[in-house]
């Protein structure tokens, strides 16, 4: 037959390694995937401010908007007219203060929405921000 393990200590410590490797990547991938949502989400906001700005579009472009996008990706989540309009609200307000711009990306979109509309100082804002 061929070798069989025992459950030493060196096992062990390996085993441990490796499961908390697997965790360490588990939690990079998932922030990687945080930044890039929040870069979709600023994107999609200053789109929408831009084109309302520029071409005079009223607020039903964001209705229409989300109802073609949902159509286009049937099921796909995060892009419900409520949502756009917080990515709007998001780029607006974060543009205008340098110092917030490299932190949204380090929190979840619920709580940057949720700093967003319940703090309205930046400092405030800054602070929960670093403290979540």
């Amino acid at each position: 037959m061929g070798n069989t393990l025992n459950p030493n200590s060196d096992y062990i410590n390996f085993l441990t390694e490796v499961k908390e490797r697997i965790c360490r990547s588990q939690y990079e991938a998932l922030k990687a995937v945080n930044k890039e949502l929040i870069q979709l989400y600023w994107d999609i906001g200053r789109m929408i401010v831009e084109k309302q700005q520029d071409l005079g579009w009223g607020k039903s472009v964001v209705e229409q908007l989300s109802k073609d996008i949902q159509k286009e990706y049937p099921g796909i989540q995060g892009f419900s007219t409520t949502n756009l309009w917080n990515m709007r609200l998001f780029y607006s307000e974060i543009q205008q203060h340098e110092k917030l711009q490299p932190l949204v990306g380090e929190i979840s979109w619920t709580k940057n929405i949720l700093i967003l509309t319940k703090c309205k100082d930046p400092l405030e804002r800054e602070f929960y921000m670093l403290h979540v």
